[in-house]
């Protein structure tokens, strides 16, 4: 029988190691080292390359979101190719038909509101709550004094110009990355199948069939959860739209298309058009906004019990807590982007939990 107590001599896996780095503490220091550069170095790429993978994980949202319209066409016996060119061409004319139709509009309507901002302030400003105003906190006088401290300071007006010459880099950038998604979408929509397949291989042969069910289950959620937001989106900036153009409220097409954009944002996106309509509003009148704004919030309540749970019955599930904190921490971390893809992603996440962990938990 081995020997044991405090006085029995080690394993020899234990002297090997504790020996080891006795005997080698440069190699083990060295090997250390290497280890952080190798992951500053990683660190240092993803920070470079964080358009990039923006771009990618766009571009797939996208591939994933127009994927099921294609899979229903190759149910009607069309080839995926072919499904692809129908899909991408009916894009494309939905595309054009907006540039034709609503951008002359919009740009018309931006700068009539452009026109009218300095009146509106100019009446603001001969109000007689902002006089009252004036007269108890001197709300004009420490206007004019701190302009006069802003254009003293050479650093702060040279700092305008700097950023009218980035505002025009951030235009050219987002044109270029809109052109890069766009193609990036194309590619993966394309080579959908095969990069699934090939994903597949990675996991072990006993598991693939299982891995390739979670996964064309995950896909199909995310891509019913796309195709459902865009309907849910396209309703909300409908019924605005109508409301808006019934009371007269201005500006109503490009109200809509901004109520269009933020219904694309889950839970807050709501909100936040009906605050930026409202205030609008507000300049055809009190009343007017009071009655844009029960119509709009008496919609979203509708929108939520109604028509949300019946589009998105087939795409994910995800309960409201876990729904709220995965969109504040997707757009803490990716802005915009990262609130789209919070609720699929957490949908995602819930499912391999369930499926995978709770069902080997179940069995031991």
């Amino acid at each position: 029988m081995a020997p044991s107590g405090p006085g029995a001599p080690m394993s020899n896996n234990e002297g090997s190691s504790g020996g080891s780095l006795v005997r080698h503490p440069i190699y083990f220091g060295f090997m250390g080292t290497v280890g952080v550069g190798i992951a500053l170095f990683l660190s240092s790429i993803l920070a470079n390359t964080q358009s990039l993978l923006l771009w990618i994980v766009t571009a797939l949202f996208i591939a994933l979101g127009l994927d099921p319209v294609v899979r229903w066409l190759e149910q009607r016996k069309v080839p995926r190719p072919l499904g692809i060119v129908v899909v991408l061409l009916a894009l494309l004319s939905v595309v054009a038909l907006f540039f034709a139709t609503l951008i002359p509009t919009i740009v018309e309507q931006t700068t009539q509101l452009i026109n009218k901002a300095p009146v509106w302030i100019k009446d603001f400003l001969n109000s007689d709550f902002f006089k009252q105003l004036d007269v108890q906190y001197h709300v004009l006088d420490t206007i004019n004094e701190q302009v006069a401290k802003f254009f003293q300071d050479a650093q702060a007006v040279g700092g305008i110009f700097g950023g009218v010459l980035g505002v025009g880099t951030t235009i050219a950038n987002a044109l270029f990355g809109t052109l890069i998604v766009l193609v990036l979408s194309l590619y993966f929509l394309a080579s959908l199948p095969a990069i699934k397949k090939w994903g597949y291989r990675l996991a072990p042969r006993s598991q693939r069939s299982r891995v390739e069910e979670l996964s064309e289950e995950i896909t199909r959620g995310v891509g019913n959860y796309v195709i459902g937001q865009v309907c849910v989106a396209v309703l909300n900036a409908t019924f605005a739209f109508i409301v808006m153009s019934i009371l007269g409220i201005p500006f109503s097409v490009l109200l809509a298309f901004v109520v269009a954009l933020l219904a694309f944002i889950p839970l807050v996106g709501g909100m936040i058009a009906a605050i930026v309509v409202i205030a609008v509003s507000l300049t055809a009148g009190w009343q007017t906004a009071i009655i844009y704004a029960i119509c709009y919030f008496a919609y979203l309540q509708f929108e939520a019990y109604f028509i949300s749970p019946r589009i998105m019955q087939k795409a994910v599930a995800v309960p409201g807590a876990v729904a709220v904190i995965s969109v504040i921490a997707g757009g803490t971390l990716l802005g915009v982007l990262g609130a789209l893809i919070a609720i699929p992603t957490a949908a995602a996440v819930m499912l391999l939990v369930r499926e995978v962990f709770i069902a080997r938990q179940d069995k031991n």
